[in-house]
């Protein structure tokens, strides 16, 4: 059985802590795309975490978390990830990274944070984490799969071909030094001893336990709006965000995706730029952003300050219909606690008409929130584990969500650890 869990909106809607507790039951779990751009906060026994590349089931330890060839892998990170949460008390985790992976190059990086800076105002708001300038690579076919890391002939001549190209931009477009061939090409070789002993055909270890009908779990990056085909383009990622993207960028036969669990937030939250129709502002936001998650609403990779907004029916059902979800999660509802009113974004207004389709991009900015406003439930209701339990206000908030997006809220999130989700 394979399940994948996906966010429903701009990513940020708690798939970390929703992951965790699936990867219990689960006997692999496979981080499929995306990159260090985006974390999974996960807060458990050992403590807190912010994993960045490494797959959510490395807590578990039963289980056997895998990088699937669609993830843009950062070493450095990745080494970094393993040494702080096995020096903080978590056994040494079973991960195998997939040899067809490709790797985020040093210059990577460097192109991210020199693009943004030649943009000025109009930037991305990437985190300069070096995805674009990776994917951009990957599907221009000059990047680097961790299987040729280990031809050292061949990897020279490669990264000599690559780096005049680069070398070229560097000086002529963005005025900043040249690329050192034999300092990267020392480094690609270390990375190549420090990665042997996790490296394998993890396509074969899929198709294996596929055919033992072991339970699989798909890990996705960030939420539908950010898919660079269906999102907010251009203020997206550069990979698939998508739940049918989990076939590939995993290595699994899409007919075999059975489950497929989309997260989204009781509230909205977004960090970089792009188009937000029920952002709030000011001390609204602030307010919101103090209440929510475990220490507020902060990026998880950047630290920096999310953009908020109130529940977004109109583009949460669109996220919802395009991962082709066959349940919700509703995270943070304890975290609204604080309102005497809380406002659901039911429609847009575009044109004087009232629509609640979700538009591209450019009709999007046109777009005004049109809203419905309920009472609060101004109750602290952490620690209520029966649904049953929740004041009324908290059920109907909840009941009209689940109609509005149409799809069964089948998990509900009430506080920042695993034990404080609620199965309906």
């Amino acid at each position: 059985m394979v399940t994948a869990i996906v966010g429903a909106n701009w990513g940020d809607e708690g798939k970390g802590k929703i992951t965790d507790m699936l990867a219990e039951k689960s006997d692999i779990v496979i981080r499929f795309q995306g990159g260090a751009n985006a974390g999974h906060t996960i807060i458990n026994n050992y403590g807190k975490f912010s994993l960045h590349q490494m797959p959510s089931g490395v807590f578990c330890d039963n289980t056997l978390s895998l990088v699937g060839p669609g993830v843009a892998f950062d070493v450095d990170k990745f080494f970094k990830e393993y040494e702080d949460i096995v020096s903080r008390g978590v056994p040494k985790p079973n991960v195998k990274i997939s040899e067809r992976v490709q790797i985020v190059m040093p210059y990577h990086v460097l192109f991210d944070q020199y693009e943004e800076e030649r943009l000025g105002k109009k930037q991305f708001g990437s985190t300069k984490s070096g995805i674009a300038p990776f994917y951009s690579d990957k599907y221009a076919k000059i990047g680097f799969q961790i299987a040729e890391l280990y031809d050292k002939d061949s990897l020279k001549e490669k990264l000599s071909g690559v780096l005049e190209i680069k070398n070229l931009i560097l000086q002529n477009i963005y005025d900043k030094p040249t690329l050192d061939i034999d300092e990267i090409y020392e480094r690609l070789v270390d990375y190549a001893e420090k990665l042997k002993p996790f490296v394998c055909d993890t396509g074969k270890i899929i198709r294996e336990a596929l055919k033992d009908g072991k339970n699989i779990l798909l890990e996705g990056q960030l939420g539908a709006l950010k898919d660079p085909d269906h999102g907010i383009y251009p203020m997206t990622t550069s990979s698939s965000t998508l739940a049918g993207y989990g076939a590939v960028g995993a290595g699994i036969p899409p007919y075999e995706i059975k489950n497929i669990i989309a997260v989204t937030k009781a509230y909205s939250s977004a960090v970089g730029a792009g188009e937000f129709v029920s952002e709030i502002f000011g001390e609204e936001a602030s307010m919101m952003r103090e209440h929510g998650g475990d220490k507020g609403e902060y990026g998880a990779t950047t630290g920096r300050p999310r953009r908020m907004g109130w529940f977004d029916c109109v583009a949460t059902r669109y996220g919802i219909e395009t991962q082709g979800a066959t349940e919700a999660v509703l995270t943070a509802v304890d975290c609204l606690s604080y309102l005497d009113e809380i406002k659901v974004c039911v429609a847009y207004e575009y044109e004087g008409k009232e629509i609640k389709d979700f538009p591209v991009t450019n009709k999007l900015a046109q777009c005004k929130p049109v809203y419905k406003t309920f009472k609060g439930w101004k109750k602290d209701i952490t620690g209520v584990r029966n649904y049953d339990d929740f004041p009324q206000e908290v059920r109907e908030y909840i009941e009209f969500i689940e109609r509005e997006i149409g799809c069964p809220i089948k998990r509900v999130s009430n506080g920042p650890k695993r034990e404080d989700i609620i199965i309906r």
